[in-house]
């Protein structure tokens, strides 16, 4: 789902490169998951479950717990491997809350007949949100223990930014967590620098 394809309220982004990065963004520019209807937006839009799942059991407590394993990946992710000796505590309370989380067992898929008899994949049980934030949790584990892909996590250079993202560019050149929406905004005032240089 790319940014402005739904309304404003549920403008979501998934272009961070990883599922646990997505759910980093969003905090910005403003909270997103605040309401139940915008999680279960947010979870079908990351491809979390199939499109069709039935997420009725959805409610505030699932609220809490993405945003709270949010908060966990975002201070791991933003630390490094080695934090600064004044985050230690947070750093480790937040790794052993991931770890915790990565523990549940997450959401079966199976394959089953579509209408049109083509394969398509479904959940083999109601979805869970321990499920769901295992299979969060699972890859920010990958993300934090493979040295290449750390390697490759950026943050944002756009202005007021606070996003990251994975940058799998050629020559990992990558600046802006999204072309379309903070790149598009530097290429704008990098014209209207220019324009009022011409002018002066």
């Amino acid at each position: 789902m790319a940014l402005g394809t739904v309304t404003p309220p549920y403008e979501l982004r998934f272009d961070a490169g990883r599922i646990c990065l997505d759910l980093l963004a969003t905090t910005h520019p403003m909270e997103r998951l605040d309401t139940v209807e915008a999680l279960c937006a947010w979870i079908v839009g990351t491809g979390l479950v199939p499109a069709g799942t039935t997420l009725g059991r959805v409610d505030v407590s699932w609220l809490a717990g993405f945003r709270e394993l949010r908060c966990c990946v975002g201070q791991l992710v933003r630390n490094g491997s080695v934090p600064s000796a004044g985050d230690t505590p947070a750093y480790e309370g937040a790794l052993s809350r991931l770890n915790d989380v990565a523990r549940a067992v997450p959401p079966a898929p199976r394959a089953v007949r579509g209408t049109d008899g083509a394969l398509v994949r479904e959940l083999a049980a109601p979805v869970e949100c321990a499920a769901l934030l295992a299979v969060l949790a699972r890859d920010a584990v990958e993300l934090l223990t493979d040295p290449v892909a750390r390697a490759a996590v950026r943050e944002c250079e756009g202005n007021n930014c606070p996003l990251v993202y994975l940058d799998t560019s050629r020559g990992r050149r990558r600046r802006w967590c999204s072309s379309e929406v903070c790149g598009n905004r530097e290429r704008v005032a990098r014209h209207r620098r220019r324009a009022a240089l011409a002018r002066a």
